[in-house]
């Protein structure tokens, strides 16, 4: 008989511990191991039940509370899941928290609703789920690795506004990204980012982002220039397209359907990238649960971009990079600290870095689906 995942409940209200308590504990896959009010209680919790993954209740943060979640998640092996009400408080501590290391987040209704609400009840079954079966939670910000650098003595040449790397990330890719981006030099090709997460998260992501190197990181705004040295990042609830612009790139933003069951998608800003830039892109998949990015990717990869994927070990989810090998759209499958140089050397803007590493040639069927509309 299969293990079941223990879940650890932190929740300031009684009230929605014991609806937490009832939504986690009927799927037959799971086991709430407990629920307690606040970070001080957890954190003997944790030593006395072993968690598999930690779900936390955004309310029960302050910004004075932060330094203690950062302990917390430092010294736990357990992931942590944001929970997060619908309050502009709320949102800002969601958007910290993640920035802290915590591997995803499930947007909580009006407690009156949370009963009448399939759709996030199965969207916090299955987050938690995967979570818990992934890889512990990657470092901390304290405790992550430093960053790669250039040899300092060498000039950097100018970066092609014809380069752009294409990036997508779903759960636990806040961190990813991060050590991603604190891994490009400041002359590295425009970058286009995709990551899983709810709307008016991403602008406050994007500006902590920007704090970490050399590379300008910011929220995307229609008609923005994809340029050399700059990231930018897709905001909550819209698509992003990749858009020719003579000799360069402009980004489109889209209200348009849900692809995958996201807004914004990756499938959708990859397969942009493919019809608009061609072998002058590389695509790169992070950690994620489910396959969107996958079809795109293969759509770049058959344009004639070079792609990377995240490997098993380094992921916090390994579900996107695994469907995207699946599929053929792989050309390297690196762990993540390596994944920023082998980006830069296949865009032709690495020369000056030692070379890639010999990583893992994906494998995957040949062929693959008609690739996604760009």
């Amino acid at each position: 008989m299969k293990r079941k995942v223990r879940v650890l409940i932190i929740e300031g209200s009684a009230v929605t511990r014991r609806i937490l308590t009832a939504i986690l504990a009927a799927d037959r896959e799971l086991e709430v191991a407990g629920a307690v009010p606040d970070l001080h209680a957890a954190r003997e919790a944790v030593a006395r039940l072993e968690p598999d993954v930690v779900t936390l209740d955004v309310a029960v943060l302050s910004k004075r509370a932060l330094g203690s979640l950062e302990r917390f998640m430092r010294t736990s092996q357990a992931p942590v899941v944001l929970v997060s009400p619908p309050t502009q408080t709320a949102r800002e501590m969601t958007a910290l928290a993640l920035n802290l290391g915590a591997v995803g987040v499930v947007r909580l209704p009006s407690r009156e609703l949370v009963r009448r609400m399939p759709d996030v009840v199965s969207e916090m079954l299955d987050t938690v789920k995967a979570v818990a079966r992934g890889r512990p939670r990657p470092k901390t910000v304290s405790a992550r690795a430093e960053p790669q650098a250039p040899p300092a003595e060498r000039a950097a040449p100018a970066a092609s506004a014809e380069r752009v790397i294409a990036v997508g990330a779903s759960t636990g890719g806040t961190e990813a990204i991060r050590q991603f981006l604190m891994a490009m030099p400041a002359d590295a090709p425009g970058l286009v980012i995709v990551q899983h997460m709810p709307e008016r998260f991403t602008r406050a992501f994007a500006e902590r982002c920007n704090e970490l190197g050399p590379v300008r990181v910011r929220e995307a705004k229609d008609s923005d220039r994809i340029s050399p040295g700059h990231a930018l990042i897709a905001p909550g609830n819209l698509h992003l397209r990749v858009r020719r612009d003579g000799k360069g790139y402009r980004v489109a933003l889209e209200n348009g359907p849900p692809v995958n069951g996201h807004r914004p998608s990756i499938d959708v800003l990859f397969a942009s990238a493919a019809a608009a830039a061609g072998s002058n892109a590389v695509g790169v998949i992070l950690t994620g649960m489910g396959a969107d990015g996958a079809q795109g990717l293969w759509a770049m990869k058959r344009a004639g971009a070079r792609t990377l994927a995240q490997d098993e070990s380094s992921c916090v989810v390994f579900g996107m990079p695994r469907e995207a090998i699946a599929l053929g759209a792989v050309d390297h499958v690196l762990p993540l600290s390596e994944l920023a140089r082998a980006a830069l050397r296949l865009s032709g803007a690495g020369d000056r870095w030692p070379p890639m590493r010999p990583g893992r040639r994906a494998g995957g069927r040949a062929g693959g689906p008609p690739p996604p509309r760009p």
